[in-house]
């Protein structure tokens, strides 16, 4: 049983960080414009994400960076490159990846347990398993009072809750986020957050996850892919280093980390960089 911590407790980030889980390689996406043209969205992009690490992918709109995780997904097709999950080149989707989206997708004529276990059934999980496996991540999420309850009774972020306890109840080999707070107010979204950071440190989970939220991704992350605007390439791959290869719950404690507020002053550089040479392709 997985066992709800203390949200001021700090844990190792990298325990088995030897093996790289997910491998990125020179992919590049073509888009069709539909006048015998091609635009190119994603171009070149390379990075490795190792087993049980938190990785952020960040850089302004229209970067790619949503089209690079759909096509890790496998619901959208690369125009050439590799990608490679647990030594295994992907191709299509598969259960071996879970995806949060940032809309709430749980089926509102489903209780919240039932919600969590639908994922199971269709895998041909037993009954019991998937009994004993939603009250188990139901209650990572914080949602055991509220198995019974059906979505439409929910906030949003208790809806995301659902959305993360049913990705994790199929046991993915990595974790997959779009924006998954993005729809949600700015309290919700940093309890969500330190929720997330805990889910990640008790499951063990490895995961990706695209945000436009500078100081999300610098909380979140162990590692940072920033890429450049438009087409998206990787400009720069930070790992906050202030943090000493530990996972701190506490939000407010890493705010308050030496580095952090430099961190997000060259962050927000970049931005400003990649959004003035944006503004001069036009």
């Amino acid at each position: 049983m997985l066992n709800a911590i203390d949200s001021s407790r700090i844990h190792h980030a990298h325990e088995d960080n030897h093996h790289v889980q997910l491998s990125v390689q020179n992919v590049i996406k073509d888009f069709d414009t539909g006048r015998g043209q091609l635009l190119r969205a994603v171009d070149d992009v390379s990075f490795d994400v190792p087993k049980n690490e938190m990785c952020v992918i960040l850089g302004p709109s229209g970067c790619g960076k949503s089209t690079v995780l759909r096509m890790i997904a496998g619901l959208e097709e690369m125009t050439s490159g590799s990608i490679y999950l647990n030594e295994e080149e992907l191709s299509g989707p598969g259960r071996d990846r879970g995806m949060v989206f940032q809309g709430y997708t749980s089926f509102p004529w489903l209780t919240i347990r039932d919600n969590v276990e639908y994922g199971m059934r269709l895998n041909g999980v037993s009954k019991k398993v998937c009994h004993e496996r939603a009250d188990e991540y139901l209650e990572l999420v914080h949602l055991t009072k509220f198995k019974d309850a059906y979505p439409d009774q929910l906030s949003g972020g208790m809806k995301q809750r659902v959305a993360i306890a049913r990705t994790l109840a199929n046991e993915p080999s990595i974790l997959l986020m779009d924006e998954p707070f993005g729809a949600l107010d700015a309290e919700t979204r940093w309890h969500m957050q330190e929720l997330l950071m805990g889910v990640i440190v008790n499951s063990q989970t490895t995961a990706l996850m695209i945000t436009h939220d500078i100081s999300e991704a610098i909380y979140l992350a162990d590692k940072i892919i920033f890429m450049s605007s438009h087409p998206g390439r990787v400009r720069e791959i930070l790992v906050p280093e202030f943090k000493q290869g530990k996972r701190i719950l506490n939000k407010e404690e890493v705010i308050g980390c030496d580095g952090f507020v430099e961190m997000e002053a060259h962050i927000m550089q970049m931005m400003r960089e990649e959004s003035a040479d944006d503004d001069d392709a036009f």
